[in-house]
């Protein structure tokens, strides 16, 4: 049931997707010329290395420079997140900060390397360094979006991330797939509407 699910809101979706897509390929190759898709290794079900795509947000050479920034890491190793990570290009926050770039993952899904919903794939390096009472839950397919992503990912202690996702693997269920996902629409129209609003805030007339 939840593969047939995962299979038909993802047909639903690209109908939405392609377009978006397409506008970000012409706004990326104006600002960054460059691949419009990055690739990486996760760690998928049962510890299966898969190749996930995301639109790029980055400068090119980002992996490289990683090393220089591992001092500033916002979360609990061996896991690293930036949330103003310098190497964004330009527009590059802005779809890191909504998902925006993780929307192509419905690639992965059709593929059947993801899921809609799930524990959110760790790069190889990250997830063979959790220990081993986290390793449960790659016994699920990793999904585009989890419970950590609607309750504050970066406000969130591993310890905390990681029980949410062996939280899933144990009782996740279609109906909680639903939640999670009008949660999550729900946050990134939030964020659009906030960047909306900043865009076209006039600014403050100079004072006397």
């Amino acid at each position: 049931m939840k593969r047939v699910f995962d299979i038909s809101i993802s047909f639903l979706l690209l109908i939405f997707l392609i377009p978006l897509w397409l506008i970000l390929f012409l706004v990326l190759k104006i600002f960054s010329p460059g691949p419009f898709i990055f690739t990486q290794l996760r760690m998928g079900k049962n510890s299966k290395p898969f190749k996930i795509y995301k639109i790029r947000t980055m400068i090119r050479d980002a992996e490289e420079k990683k090393k220089s920034l591992l001092k500033f890491n916002e979360v609990q190793a061996p896991v690293f997140k930036i949330k103003n990570d310098p190497r964004f290009i330009k527009f590059g926050k802005v779809l890191s900060s909504t998902g925006l770039d993780e929307s192509i993952q419905v690639l992965n899904v059709l593929k059947g390397e993801m899921s809609l919903v799930g524990p959110r794939p760790l790069p190889i390096s990250e997830a063979k360094k959790l220990p081993i009472k986290y390793k449960k839950r790659f016994s699920s397919l990793p999904g585009i979006t989890s419970e950590w992503v609607i309750e504050g990912a970066h406000h969130m202690s591993l310890k905390q991330w990681m029980n949410l996702d062996l939280e899933y693997v144990k009782k996740g269920n279609i109906f909680f797939d639903c939640y999670i996902l009008f949660a999550t629409l729900e946050i990134i129209s939030k964020k659009l509407i906030n960047y909306g609003k900043e865009i076209n805030k006039k600014p403050s007339p100079p004072k006397d």
